[in-house]
């Protein structure tokens, strides 16, 4: 069988004080933490659209990635991406994929041709996944780059394109299940608006919540298993994206009767488009019971779109990994690799460093979480600030038997008020140390 990464080996855990870029300096897949292995907690995914048939191109320049599949086309380019996806992952010991539908195989002239090649390819893709035990962490379809997606997908004032959508969503819930994928994703890539002038945005939600329905009652229909997930966007490609951010899409799924269908799938780098840190959208999903999934990411600050780049901020993948293990875990979701190689990085040695650099990011972000959240010191020093809610008056407030005017009355005995230190520059030194000495 033909080689797509010729002279790169499985890569190998080496331990930190490795110069060799193609091996893990933190990620040991089968080192125990917290209790169970690393790749446990981490369940690291390929995402098959930026890997795959990402080009390197931008808005200025053409594509520029070299890959040894340079040359094909049509089916047989998607074919030998199969086998080349697998190589690669097999080589990254990596145990799971996402996927749109269009980037596994193309569109063709009609939906009827579209279908046939995704079941083509879709025969070759599960007999890798049964050779290789890798296993699919979700899929989803792509309803944002066809021309006839304009306007939108369920959001769109055309009734056919709903429709349409609706064909692509049902074969890519009826793929996802017949390859045993963990979760399926929606993300409305142009579910919002250019302009309010002429939007009717109270029909283009109520059609949207209309469409997730139609979509839930077709996967138990189906036997589908596994877990629906919104991805909060909040522009980009539109002006406004109706999936702004988690507490946005909480309200519209409670509006809708959808809160105990679908959770998030939480993406760093959309996190910061919205005006938020990655761990508040972990945290506000989190606290809600939605924390489902991650796509593992980072944006450049200074510039304002979606680099999608590879994570390399260790104080985010720890704070991201410090919710993770608040929550539990994160399976059935994982940690998605939505992330691309800067266009100057094209060769393909490139991509395989900044997996590892990736997945050695959260590595040792876990590493450091864990012993953070083990020590206590956040949590203790939160459960400090707030002891006022525990006795007296302010356990009244929480137990609900406190009114305005048995408050009113306290306050006029106790006007004298005092408060404590938030410490913030402390405890930011102290997930400093602890990322420094761990």
């Amino acid at each position: 069988m033909k080689e797509y990464f010729p002279g790169i080996n499985k890569i190998k855990f080496e331990g930190e004080d490795s110069n060799n870029p193609l091996a893990f300096k933190y990620y040991d897949a089968e080192k125990i933490v917290a209790g169970k292995p690393m790749k446990d907690h981490l369940r690291f995914s390929m995402s098959y659209w930026h890997t795959m048939t990402g080009e390197g191109s931008d808005p200025f320049g053409m594509g520029t990635m070299e890959r040894s599949y340079d040359g094909l086309e049509g089916m047989e380019l998607a074919k030998a991406r199969v086998d080349a996806a697998f190589e690669l992952m097999e080589k990254l010991g990596m145990e799971y994929f996402c996927f749109h539908d269009l980037d596994i195989s193309p569109e063709g002239n009609s939906l009827k041709e579209k279908e046939e090649n995704l079941d083509i390819i879709v025969d070759l893709i599960e007999d890798k996944m049964k050779q290789t035990g890798i296993k699919l962490l979700w899929g989803t379809t792509n309803g944002f780059s066809n021309p006839r997606f304009v306007h939108g997908a369920s959001t769109a004032p055309n009734a056919d394109v709903f429709a349409f959508a609706a064909a692509q969503v049902k074969k890519a819930i009826e793929i996802t299940n017949r390859l045993g994928g963990e979760n399926y994703v929606f993300w409305g890539g142009r579910e919002g608006y250019e302009t309010l002038l002429n939007t009717d945005v109270a029909l283009e939600n109520d059609n949207f919540a209309r469409f997730l329905h139609l979509a839930k009652d077709y996967a138990n229909k189906i036997g589908f298993k596994g877990q629906f997930l919104i991805e909060p966007k909040p522009k980009e490609p539109t002006k406004h994206q109706y999936d702004f951010d988690t507490m946005t899409v909480l309200g519209f799924l409670r509006k809708y009767g959808l809160e105990d269908v679908i959770k998030m799938n939480i993406e760093a780098n959309h996190a910061t488009l919205a005006g938020h840190t990655f761990q508040h959208e972990l945290l506000m999903s989190r606290i809600n019971g939605v924390l489902g999934s991650i796509d593992a990411n980072q944006g450049d600050m200074l510039l304002g779109w979606d680099t999608d780049q590879f994570p390399t901020n260790i104080y985010d993948a720890t704070m991201c990994m410090y919710e993770v293990l608040k929550n539990g875990g994160i399976a059935p979701g994982g940690l998605n690799f939505d992330s691309k190689v800067r266009r100057g990085s094209f060769q393909s040695d490139d991509l395989f460093i900044s997996y590892i650099v990736g997945m050695d990011t959260f590595a040792k972000g876990l590493l450091v979480a864990d012993k953070l959240y083990s020590d206590g010191v956040l949590e203790d020093f939160i459960s400090k600030r707030y002891e006022s809610y525990t006795t007296g008056i302010g356990k009244e407030i929480v137990d609900g038997r406190a009114d305005f005017e048995t408050l009113a009355e306290y306050a006029k005995n106790n006007d004298q008020i005092k408060n404590s230190s938030g410490r913030q520059e402390m405890l930011e030194g102290i997930v400093n140390q602890f990322i420094y000495k761990n």
